[in-house]
């Protein structure tokens, strides 16, 4: 400290880590190799005021329709659905306060700084939910991917063996003046809502399509007649989502030319064959104006929905036999000082833990005279009166500056 006084300049926050919707960004393959994601941290301030750097937020592009959950307790914290929709993933700490923020009345040279706090760590999970108007649902090697190859641009891989698609494809139909999005989602096999084979990760795509076309395989080699496909595609659509079995939907019957004699005459739904293209404009007509009706009824959003925890405020924990910490980022911060020896310090913590209500938390927790109270990096034995403090062994940062 100069003798014209303390002149600790105050350190820099921490970047903020943020997840940003973007319709460039197609998969979250990208955190298949490289999980981990951290912003820049910011820098110590120096004497003379001189504060530091903050340190530069990291964004991270995700696709439209990515889902964030907590990781542990898998509760969904963010839904981004909309193109440039940003979430803060990551808090960056806040800077310390130099001494020169401490400078009072009764406190003309305090010798200590406010250390900075460490930036919020946190795993999340990430999935994707397509974001497609018309869904195509139907058993493994049912055609869907033939037909989603001839109404629109897109050419997935087709082959007459199931699960030829294993992710879902997209594509873009124009008819007149409306456009819609197309997925064909991977077939799907009794028991996929029970999760069998990757019936949760496939039905996941469907959830926000406007309009179901269930696609129905009426080839007189089909293993199910399509009475039969109907009645259980719809079945574990519901009991996945309930909700599904009252979206709009379309029946469609695939493969009508290699229909057996009886030319399944108990199927009431359009008969398309994609590869002569025989009822494909009455279906995309159909898709059509079912979408378009279906956006016209779509509740107005005001954009990505966030789930917030409640803020933590101030909470007491019993850790053991007569040892308690306190949780809460206010508190932590009270006694992140460089050096809590200093008598000054030491009433300034004091003052601060008081004014938040500390004290107050402690009794209601029960906590006695004679028991272990732990403050972050702080260990004070707890009295009715006064407490004697002990801080626990650690470095010490330069007490001019904060950090």
């Amino acid at each position: 400290m100069s003798r014209g006084g303390p002149d600790g300049g105050d350190g820099g926050k921490g970047g903020d880590v943020w997840l940003v919707a973007d319709r460039n960004v197609a998969s979250l393959l990208s955190f298949r190799d490289h999980p981990h994601r951290k912003a820049d941290s910011g820098t110590h301030g120096r004497g003379k005021k001189q504060h530091g750097r903050t340190g530069s937020d990291f964004e991270i592009r995700v696709p439209v329709g990515t889902v964030v959950l907590d990781h542990n307790s898998e509760t969904v914290i963010a839904d981004l659905i909309s193109d440039g929709d940003r979430w803060l993933a990551a808090e960056g700490g806040r800077g310390g306060r130099g001494n020169a923020r401490f400078l009072a009345n009764k406190m003309r040279a305090p010798a200590f700084a406010e250390q900075g706090e460490v930036g919020e760590a946190r795993w999340l999970t990430l999935e994707l939910k397509l974001m497609a108007d018309v869904a195509l649902v139907g058993f493994p090697n049912a055609g869907k991917s033939t037909l989603i190859s001839v109404i629109s641009a897109a050419k997935p891989k087709v082959a007459d063996y199931p699960f030829t698609t294993l992710v879902p494809n997209l594509g873009v139909v124009r008819l007149d003046d409306n456009e819609f999005v197309v997925a064909d989602i991977p077939g799907l096999i009794e028991g996929a809502a029970d999760g069998r084979g990757l019936g949760h990760q496939f039905l996941r795509h469907i959830e926000r399509a406007r309009v179901l076309v269930i696609l129905v395989d009426l080839a007189e080699m089909s293993e199910r007649s399509p009475a039969e496909q109907v009645e259980v595609l719809l079945g574990e659509l519901e009991a996945y989502r309930p909700e599904l079995a009252e979206r709009p939907r379309i029946i469609l019957g695939s493969r009508a030319d290699l229909a057996g004699p009886d030319g399944a005459d108990d199927f009431e739904g359009l008969r398309i064959v994609s590869v002569t293209r025989q009822g494909v404009a009455e279906l995309t007509g159909l898709m059509s104006e079912a979408v378009r009706q279906a956006r016209a009824e779509a509740p107005v959003t005001d954009g990505f929905a966030v789930h917030r925890p409640v803020p933590e405020g101030i909470r007491v924990e019993e850790v053991g036999h007569r040892e308690f910490e306190v949780h809460g980022r206010e508190a932590h911060r009270a006694v992140a000082l460089s050096d809590l020896t200093d008598p000054d310090a030491l009433a300034y913590a004091q003052g601060r833990l008081k004014k938040l209500g500390v004290d107050r938390s402690l009794a209601r927790a029960g906590v006695r005279p004679g028991d272990t109270v732990h403050i972050g990096k702080l260990t004070f034995e707890y009295t009715d009166d006064e407490v004697v403090w002990e801080t626990n062994p650690g470095s010490r940062r330069d007490p001019m500056a904060g950090s």
